[in-house]
């Protein structure tokens, strides 16, 4: 008996608000539609294969490098240019600071990562791993107030070339990407070129990307296809690394939309 009065109730009600001309949110605003469900949550992530390392922090990497003889070297510019051909890759980790330029990174560089990924990483579940050498490269510098000339300066500091697509720090473990992006933002930051933290997904992304570009290009001129053809005669003042790199990067500096 019940079943039938709220049913001849709801039909009442919906004869009455298909009428002509009627306001149905003056009708409805006293009439409230119960709904029960379950509320789904995502799937927490599986850490079921994660190993932690039995030192998850960064080592202390040395300022000078140990040389029975310190040699000078020549400034070779040509370890910063172009990209990276060596640790582009993850390895453990999930998440890494990518150098998205060129460029020297000092001792001092180096102690400010390791301070502050130290600090304030969780070492019970998370890793982080240099993905870079100590400094080995040498730079000279005379003392103010010398003539020109004399020969070479003396060895005033090591630094490490780093150049495009470089991982510098690799962090992993059983944590995500946003526990962990403030603190590697902070520290990208710093650095003496433009890096950015990128996760397993966003590197896969930005080289789908940039394949997708090369691919779809509806632009028939090319950079590589003015320099196969020498329109103009362009081969005269282009060097073998733009031919190698089809004009990718301009010294250390990489542009990212030329296909």
């Amino acid at each position: 008996m019940m079943i039938s009065f709220i049913k001849a109730a709801v039909g009442g009600l919906n004869s009455i608000c298909k009428a002509p001309g009627h306001r149905q949110g003056a009708l409805f605003s006293h009439v409230k539609v119960l709904a029960a469900g379950f509320k789904t949550h995502e799937i927490p992530p599986d850490y079921s294969d994660v190993v932690l390392p039995q030192k998850p922090k960064l080592k202390f990497l040395n300022k000078v490098p140990n040389l029975k003889k310190a040699k000078k070297e020549m400034k070779n510019l040509q370890d910063i240019r172009g990209p990276a051909t060596a640790a582009n890759t993850f390895t453990t980790g999930q998440y890494a600071i990518v150098a998205m330029g060129g460029g020297y990174l000092h001792w001092g560089h180096m102690e400010m990562m390791r301070l502050t990924i130290n600090r304030k990483m969780d070492s019970r579940t998370t890793f982080a791993r240099w993905r870079i050498n100590s400094p080995y490269k040498p730079l000279t510098r005379k003392g103010l107030g010398q003539r020109m000339g004399g020969g070479k300066g003396a060895i005033d500091h090591y630094v490490t070339p780093v150049r495009y697509g470089r991982f510098i720090v690799e962090v992993g473990g059983k944590v995500e990407l946003g526990e962990i992006e403030h603190i590697l933002t902070e520290v990208a930051k710093k650095l003496p070129f433009p890096a950015k933290v990128m996760s397993r997904e966003s590197l896969a992304a930005l080289q789908k990307k940039q394949a997708d570009m090369e691919q779809n290009n509806q632009n028939p001129w090319t950079f590589k296809k003015i320099v196969h053809g020498n329109m103009l005669g362009i081969r005269k003042v282009l060097s073998p690394f733009d031919l190698h790199n089809h004009g990718r990067f301009t010294g250390k500096f990489h542009l990212p939309g030329r296909v």
